[in-house]
C-alpha cells in the first residue's frame, strides 16, 4: 500500500484522552497530528469538576505542578435526599490531595499548551467528517477541507464517536445506556463560598457533594427516576449539577432543566447558593454502558480510546481519570506498532492487553452489573428508602415524652406493612450482589 503519510499517528479529539494519547506518541518523537472540532479547547466538553492528581502526574509528570487548579477536594460527603432535609455521611481529609478542583475550560488550554511544548500539530476548529480506508485500513482522516494520511488513527472524539460507528466498532447506543447530565457554574464571591463551606483561603480545602434521592418538591410524583446530583467548590463558583438515565427522562417525560430547577429549590442545597448568579450552563451525554456493552477498541489502523470506548466508571464519578490513562495507553500501543511498521489489528490489540492491567478494565469488569442492579431499584433508592431514613432520625433524635422503644417498634412494623416482603428480598439481594461484585468480581 503506498500512502505519502502526513503524519505517524493522528489523534481525533483534544479531550483528555486525545490530549494524552498525542503527548505520549510526541515524546517518542513521532509526528502526531492532534484535531479538534472546536474553536478552543474545552469549548465542548463538561464534567463535574474533580481531576485526580494520580492520573494528571503519571501524564504531565514535570508539568504537573503548573496546573492551574482552584481548590483542592479534600472533604467528600453522600447525601440521601428527602422532601425537608437528608442524611448525610462525610469524610474529610486536611493532609488529602488527591483530587482537584479546575475549570475544564483551563484544564484543556492548559494541556494543549503543554502538548504542543512537546511538539504536537494542534487543529483546532477541524471538523473529520469521515474515516479513509484503503484496503479495509484506517489510512487517515478526511475533513471538511482537505485529508490527512497517517498509518495509525486514534479516536478520542467522546461519547457519540462517529467515527468508531462508522466502521462498525461499535453500534448505535441505546437510550438506556445513556446519561444526560446538566450543570451550572454558579457564580459567588469567594469570601461567602469560604464561609459557607467552611473553607480555607488559600484554597487548600474544598468539598465535593454527592446527592441522592428524588423525594422532594414536584419530582415526588415521579416514581422510578434514578438520579444522582452533584456539587463541587471552586475559588469563586459552586458548580451543581444532575445526570439521569434517557430513557428515564422520556419515560416521564421530564427535562433534566427542570430537575435542575427543583434540586435548587431543595431545603438543604438553597441555601449553599443563596444570591449566586449562574454564568454558566453546560449539558452533555456520558456513556454507561459499561464494561458487558464495551465497543470492539482497536481494527486495522485504529484505536478508540475515552468516552468513546465507554471508559466511565459512574458508580465512582470516575470519568476524567480513566480518559487519561487510556489515552496514554493508546498512545503507547500506537508507538509499538510504530516501531513494528506493524498497524494491523493484531498488533494493535496490545491495547487492551495493557488496559487488562490497569485500574480501567480490572474496575469496568468489576462494576459491570451495579448499574442496571441500581436501575432496578431506583425507586427504593431514590424515593422509599430515603423517606424511611427520615422516620427513623426523626424517632431517634426527637423528645417528645412517648417511649423511644414503642416508637422504633412500630416503625419497624410499619416498614413490613407498607413494603411487600418481595420487593425487601429484592433490595437485599441486590445489595448482597453489588457488594459480592465489588469484593469478589475480578
Amino acid at each position: 500500500m503506498n500512502i505519502d503519510y502526513n503524519a505517524d499517528v493522528i489523534v481525533v479529539g483534544a479531550g483528555p484522552a486525545g490530549v494524552s494519547a498525542a503527548l505520549e506518541v510526541a515524546r517518542d518523537g513521532r509526528k502526531v497530528v492532534l484535531i479538534e472540532r472546536a474553536k478552543y479547547p474545552g469549548s465542548k466538553n463538561m464534567y463535574g469538576g474533580a481531576v485526580y492528581t494520580t492520573a494528571l502526574r503519571e501524564i504531565f509528570k514535570e508539568d504537573f505542578n503548573s496546573i492551574p487548579y482552584e481548590r483542592v477536594i479534600n472533604s467528600h460527603t453522600w447525601s440521601f435526599l428527602n422532601d425537608t432535609g437528608s442524611f448525610d455521611i462525610t469524610y474529610k481529609n486536611s493532609s488529602a490531595t488527591s483530587a482537584l478542583a479546575i475549570k475544564r475550560f483551563d484544564l484543556e488550554k492548559w494541556m494543549i499548551k503543554v502538548a504542543k511544548k512537546q511538539g504536537v500539530l494542534f487543529a483546532p476548529n477541524t471538523l473529520v467528517e469521515k474515516l479513509i480506508l484503503k484496503e479495509g485500513r484506517v489510512v487517515g482522516v478526511e475533513t471538511e477541507q482537505e485529508q490527512y494520511f497517517a498509518p495509525i488513527v486514534i479516536l478520542a472524539d467522546g461519547v457519540n464517536s462517529l467515527l468508531a460507528r462508522q466502521i462498525g466498532l461499535r453500534a448505535d447506543f441505546k437510550s438506556k445506556d445513556m446519561i444526560l447530565s446538566v450543570k451550572e457554574a454558579i457564580k459567588l464571591d469567594k469570601k461567602t463560598i469560604e464561609e459557607r463551606f467552611n473553607l480555607k483561603d488559600d484554597c487548600s480545602n474544598g468539598v465535593n457533594k454527592q446527592y441522592f434521592g428524588s423525594y422532594f418538591g414536584n419530582l415526588k410524583e415521579y416514581k422510578n427516576l434514578f438520579m444522582m446530583t452533584f456539587l463541587y467548590t471552586f475559588k469563586d463558583t459552586i458548580m451543581l449539577g444532575v445526570g439521569a438515565n434517557l430513557e428515564d427522562l422520556n419515560k416521564n417525560k421530564l427535562n433534566l432543566n427542570q430537575i435542575l430547577e427543583e434540586i435548587k429549590l431543595h431545603p438543604d442545597i438553597a441555601p449553599l447558593i443563596k444570591n449566586g448568579q449562574t454564568v454558566e450552563y453546560s449539558a452533555h451525554l456520558i456513556p454507561e454502558t459499561g464494561y458487558n456493552k464495551m465497543p470492539k477498541l482497536t481494527s486495522d489502523g485504529v484505536i478508540v480510546t475515552g468516552d468513546a470506548a465507554g471508559f466511565i466508571n459512574s458508580v465512582h464519578f470516575e470519568g476524567t481519570n480513566f480518559a487519561l490513562i487510556s489515552g496514554k495507553l493508546a498512545g503507547e500501543s500506537a508507538i509499538c506498532a510504530l516501531e513494528k511498521n506493524d498497524f494491523s489489528n493484531a498488533t494493535l490489540s496490545i491495547y487492551r492487553k495493557k488496559l487488562e492491567k490497569t485500574f480501567i478494565l480490572q474496575d469496568l469488569y468489576t462494576y459491570r452489573n451495579i448499574i442496571e442492579k441500581l436501575y432496578e431499584r431506583s425507586n427504593s433508592i431514590s424515593i422509599y428508602y430515603p423517606k424511611k431514613i427520615k422516620e427513623l432520625f426523626e424517632i431517634i433524635v426527637s423528645a417528645n415524652c412517648i417511649s423511644k422503644s414503642s416508637q422504633i417498634r412500630k416503625y419497624a412494623m410499619s416498614y413490613f406493612k407498607d413494603r411487600k416482603i418481595s420487593e425487601l428480598f429484592k433490595d437485599i439481594f441486590s445489595a448482597i450482589k453489588c457488594v459480592i461484585d465489588v469484593f469478589f468480581g475480578k
